[in-house]
């Protein structure tokens, strides 16, 4: 496995403070993965005021959720850019406050050990290339989280960018047929590891993409339980002409019913561009 590179890094931050991420879950195909993280993620709340780490936050979309429905929220995030966006919007007053907002590395939080009920891991593990650190990851979360507390984990699937290819997504760039596009796909293919090809800037920087029995080994690894792993768009995404049936209540509606219908079956799982695992710390811990 290649270890995370100062180059890594470098690619990863000018990706997040170049603004990549403060809409992209209002567009494309990001707003399936927006409705159906926000359904799974509802699973795991409770009625009463929840301490939530938000780790990995990005611009904040899920902290400011989750700040409205009146839970304790902590918003660690690693691109200054973003943390700045979501500290600005927050002091605009438009919005429900975030209890803190840092710099930080996943890898290194500062909170005390059992002080979350609630942990969001909705990006870090994407652009850690050796496992050892994504495990990292994974037990810097156990360190802070309650006994009895949940941790959500996102990962993108190992054929994620081979299907956007092969999908109208991919029609008007005929990207199969390029071959640099096509030496990026046996990288992730054979090996999870995505090095983002100087040809393609718009693409998603320096990134480790996951089988689910990774994803699954790589929990228990750290000492989490794991519960499960479900698909968070599904093979829905795929659908021809899908903005179109996004704006189509009725249609949006089976979308949304088939992604559910479905999340749970192992043989579908890669066809989602993203997978949520769902884990927990053992009492005894």
């Amino acid at each position: 496995m290649e270890m995370e590179t100062e180059k890594d890094r470098d690619q990863i931050l000018e990706y997040y403070n170049s603004g990549k991420e403060i809409d992209r879950l209002l567009r494309g195909i990001g707003v399936i993965e927006w409705e159906r993280s926000r359904e799974i993620i509802s699973r795991y709340l409770s009625e009463e005021k929840m301490v939530i780490y938000d780790i990995g936050g990005g611009t904040g979309v899920y902290s400011r959720w989750l700040a409205e429905l009146d839970h304790e929220v902590h918003m660690f995030e690693l691109s200054p850019s973003n943390v700045q966006y979501a500290r600005e919007l927050q002091a605009s007053g438009q919005i429900s406050p975030i209890h803190r907002i840092e710099i930080a590395d996943a890898r290194s939080i500062a909170r005390v050990d059992d002080s979350a009920d609630l942990i969001l891991l909705m990006g870090p593990l994407y652009h850690l290339p050796e496992k050892d650190e994504r495990i990292a990851v994974l037990q810097e979360a156990l360190r802070v989280l309650k006994p009895g507390g949940t941790v959500i984990i996102a990962a993108i699937s190992r054929f994620s960018s081979t299907l956007w290819g092969l999908s109208v997504f991919g029609q008007q760039n005929n990207l199969i047929d390029d071959h640099v596009f096509m030496e990026m796909l046996e990288g992730e293919l054979n090996e999870g590891q995505h090095i983002r090809p100087d040809k393609f800037p718009n693409f998603i920087s320096r990134a480790f993409f996951h089988l689910p029995a990774e994803l699954k080994s790589e929990i228990v690894a750290a000492g989490l339980t794991h519960i499960q792993t479900v698909a968070v768009e599904g093979p829905v995404w795929i659908v021809p002409a899908f903005a179109e049936k996004w704006e189509d209540t009725k249609s949006r509606e089976t979308l949304l019913k088939i992604s559910s219908l479905v999340e749970n079956q192992e043989s579908l799982l890669g066809m989602s561009p993203h997978m949520l695992a769902i884990a927990t710390k053992n009492t005894n811990t």
